[in-house]
């Protein structure tokens, strides 16, 4: 199978299956005589772990070590575990500092008059420092 097939047949663009090969989250795959990728069914279960991963918002770093775990088959489902809670953790911050900063927006907007008049509490606050 082709990279475009590959692409098509787990979700995942042919530009970042090449990225996800060159950072290596999958190994590098069997070429054709002309030079081209060639992909199994094994490499499609891969690539398709991977884009799962990424849709939970693992990072690289963190979908290589359960990508790790994932082939080893004597692993321990704690090690797992704790790589989802940690990065749960990391979710609930990211949602906090969304927040805060969709009320430090909606304290600036709610401030603004919104009318033709040039004064903006919003640029104003954005050219302040610090």
């Amino acid at each position: 199978m082709n990279i475009g097939e590959a692409a098509r047949a787990t979700g995942v663009s042919a530009k970042m299956i090449r990225y996800y090969e060159d950072v290596g989250l999958i190994p590098p795959v069997a070429r054709t005589s002309a030079g081209y990728r060639a992909y199994s069914e094994s490499d499609l279960h891969r690539l398709t772990f991977v884009r799962r991963a990424r849709d939970l918002g693992f990072s690289v770093k963190e979908i290589g070590d359960l990508l790790s775990l994932w082939s080893d088959r004597s692993r321990h489902s704690a090690d797992v575990k704790r790589i989802a809670q940690a990065h749960i953790e990391e979710l609930q911050n990211k949602i906090a500092e969304l927040r805060e900063m969709v009320g430090s927006l909606q304290t600036l907007v709610d401030c603004c008059a919104g009318d033709d008049r040039p004064d903006c509490p919003i640029l104003e606050s954005l050219e302040r420092s610090g």
